[in-house]
């Protein structure tokens, strides 16, 4: 295979990869665990806990 078809793939290759690692970062969403609902609805009605 010449060597400008290989350089060609690669940059397709790498093309590819860039845009699934950049659809990957768009799309990632911390875990949420273990959150008391009810206990932050309070902090932020409680005028000391924001003070």
């Amino acid at each position: 295979m010449p060597v400008r078809l290989q350089r060609k793939a690669r940059r397709n290759k790498i093309k590819a990869a860039q845009r699934k690692a950049s659809i990957k970062r768009l799309m990632f969403m911390p875990a949420i665990k273990c959150i008391d609902v009810e206990a932050m609805r309070k902090s932020f009605t409680d005028p000391k806990a924001t003070a």
